[in-house]
């Protein structure tokens, strides 16, 4: 599946991580899971350049990986990360840092590089101790096998997965002769206040890395911060940008940040359509608020509303729950001009009654809310999902 971007540059799912010059990868089993599914991944930088940003998470519980990631990073470069899935090393205390920290000193001495140039995320069951018998020989393992193919990149993009169904993975190939590509995971916990559970995107493009730092942040506020699955800031969420410079091509902030908020854009979109549970895809604009803060505050408060979420389940048009849902939320307006279209259909109009509720059709996968505040001039779009009998099973029947 392609997304255009312009009508020389379009994001492409068949490959990610290793598709920018400069960048090798692996995904292997190395036992941390009880399932015998793939658990770790290395992500290697060759470099020449070694430029590298990132976003973590907003709660104030931060699992160890993300204490150490945040410490490296003010150096601003990497030149590998390793990631492993079926464990947070989260809440673990000291040892749970010193887990992580002989983490990346096992990966370094491999690398032959310094252990304040790798990062570490992790992602799994909060509370217990990673099992480092695994781990380190694990991280052999899979530097024994990087390579830059898409496989490889696919590998790397499948050993992080928890509750995710599918692999996520993405990359642009600029006309002007770099690339961006990445993979993220995340299927429940998502109401990411910085990134989702865990993304890395590489580049081979030049760019500077304070100029990497500011355009990161900017695309995250505009899409990884945009999807709100169920309410839930995790303690791992981690985005790492990292920068080979391999192309030999120097770009513009404003040219490699559209670059980046595309395909990150596209990794949200992978991460909505496979979130725990999920039956209908739901995208909530609001418009006319007075500031872009406030429409995404009266967007977040519906995506995370129970009663509003049930209903979208149902396929039920019941806009009184997201009338209601709206005027919880911390935006000022008129409520007597408050308009809501629901696929199409302006069913609440002027704060009142609109067409008859079996114009909006909602049996689909896709739901289109629309809420117009009349108070402003500024919008935002926040997606998110169904609140299902799926959704509540699956997050009752085991540990997460």
């Amino acid at each position: 599946m392609t997304l255009a971007v312009t009508p020389h540059t379009q994001v492409d799912r068949s490959a990610g991580v290793t598709a920018p010059a400069g960048f090798r990868a692996a995904g292997v089993i190395a036992g941390i899971k009880p399932s015998g599914k793939p658990d770790l991944t290395v992500v290697v930088n060759d470099g020449p350049e070694y430029a590298a940003a990132g976003v973590f998470t907003t709660n104030k519980v931060k699992a160890a990986p993300v204490l150490w990631s945040q410490q490296v990073l003010t150096a601003g470069k990497l030149k590998a990360v390793v990631l492993n899935s079926g464990g947070a090393n989260a809440c673990t205390g000291p040892e749970g840092f010193q887990d992580t920290h002989k983490t990346a000193e096992k990966l370094a001495d491999v690398l032959r590089v310094g252990a304040a140039e790798i990062g570490v995320c992790s992602t799994g069951l909060i509370g217990e101790r990673l099992q480092m018998d695994k781990v380190l020989p694990g991280i052999d393992a899979a530097v024994a096998v990087l390579g830059s193919t898409p496989q490889h990149s696919l590998d790397a993009a499948t050993a992080v997965m928890t509750t995710d169904n599918v692999a996520k993975q993405a990359v642009l190939i600029h006309p002007d002769g770099w690339s961006i590509g990445g993979f993220a995971k995340g299927a429940g916990m998502c109401a990411p206040n910085m990134a989702t559970m865990l993304s890395v995107i590489t580049t081979d493009a030049v760019i500077d890395q304070p100029h990497l730092d500011h355009v990161l942040r900017n695309a995250v506020g505009k899409t990884f911060n945009r999807l709100d699955v169920d309410g839930g800031t995790s303690t791992n969420d981690t985005v790492l940008l990292l920068s080979s410079g391999a192309s030999g091509v120097t770009v513009t902030p404003e040219t490699f940040e559209a670059a980046l908020t595309t395909l990150a854009a596209d990794l949200v979109k992978q991460l909505q359509a496979d979130a725990e549970g999920v039956t209908k895809h739901v995208s909530i604009t609001v418009k006319n608020a007075a500031t872009e803060a406030e429409a995404v505050a009266a967007a977040k408060v519906v995506a995370e509303d129970n009663l509003c979420k049930t209903a979208f389940f149902a396929s039920d048009p019941n806009w009184g729950r997201i009338a209601m849902a709206v005027g919880n939320a911390p935006t000022a307006f008129d409520p007597q001009l408050l308009d809501i279209t629901l696929n199409g259909a302006p069913i609440c109009v002027a704060g009142g009654k609109g067409v008859d509720r079996s114009e909006a059709d909602l049996s689909g996968t896709e739901i289109d809310v629309v809420i117009d505040l009349h108070a402003g001039s500024a919008s935002a779009t926040v997606l998110t999902t169904d609140l299902s009998h799926a959704y509540v099973e699956e997050n009752s029947a085991y540990s997460s």
